[in-house]
């Protein structure tokens, strides 16, 4: 089974809000310096998920991203993890992309893969939480799109199980491929680059994409950002002293209540 993979590269989510400084004249977060980003958590899980398939069905994992030249360091890691190959779509006209342009780009660079059967991409980004970019890609591609996926399971040569995720529970489907899915962190637990993967990742060669070379022109956001906001939080905390646990659990009561938590 041939599966492409989009992933992105996004500021290291673990790094305290505090740490973080919004550039108020281009309404965007700057993360701290000396602090690499990372591949959003949801696309390694979808990478995670086509390396298994991989793994079962045999095939070809081939990894697209779009980002300036420092998006290298994420595809270097999924070719390290175990993908077959990459493409990066850079240009400054892309860098500012709004989710319109960005899935209509990753859709054009996938469509210059020679065959694919399934296209897995991560439910959202870590950094936007947008949910929009696969679901266009797929829109472009032409193919049906399931999302959130928990499980995937190998059916046969031409369909697959899919788990999708709804509030109450979850919808097991089956679908006819080719087919993209956007895959929940529920998933799996991606797994840490070996040592032979990372030579290979060092040694790979990672063909670079331009708008034109896709046929696009210049990208102008649909969606601009007029006030961003970084949410910070304050903990407290309060010891309750007591004579013994019951007295304890008496006064804990009477807290929550004080706070309409109960």
């Amino acid at each position: 089974m041939d599966i492409v993979v989009t992933v992105k590269q996004v500021p290291d989510p673990d790094i305290p809000p505090t740490h973080f400084r919004v550039d108020e004249a281009a309404n965007k977060v700057v993360p701290p310096a000396g602090v690499a980003p990372v591949m959003n958590g949801y696309d390694a899980n979808a990478l995670e998920a086509a390396l298994r398939l991989k793994e079962q069905l045999g095939g070809r994992v081939t990894v697209v991203s779009l980002g300036p030249d420092a998006a290298r360091d994420t595809l270097k890691r999924a070719i390290a993890m175990g993908a077959d190959a990459a493409i990066h779509i850079n240009d400054p006209v892309l860098n500012e992309a709004d989710s319109t342009t960005t899935a209509l780009a990753l859709a054009a660079a996938i469509k210059t893969i020679e065959h694919f059967d399934l296209v897995l991409s991560g439910r959202q980004a870590s950094d936007t939480d947008g949910g929009q970019v696969h679901l266009g890609i797929a829109k472009h591609l032409g193919l049906p799109a399931v999302s959130p996926v928990q499980k995937i399971e190998a059916s046969s040569a031409d369909s697959l199980i899919a788990e999708r995720i709804v509030e109450d529970g979850y919808q097991r489907l089956k679908v006819t491929l080719p087919a993209l899915l956007g895959v929940s962190s529920e998933m799996n637990e991606p797994r840490y680059p070996p040592l032979k993967g990372i030579m290979a990742a060092g040694r790979a060669q990672i063909p670079v994409l331009t708008a034109a070379d896709l046929g696009l022109g210049e990208a102008s956001p649909k969606v601009q950002l007029r006030r961003l906001y970084v949410e910070t939080r304050e903990a407290k905390v309060e010891l309750i002293e007591a004579e013994s646990l019951e007295d304890a659990g008496k006064l804990l009561a009477d807290k929550l209540r004080e706070a309409r938590l109960v």
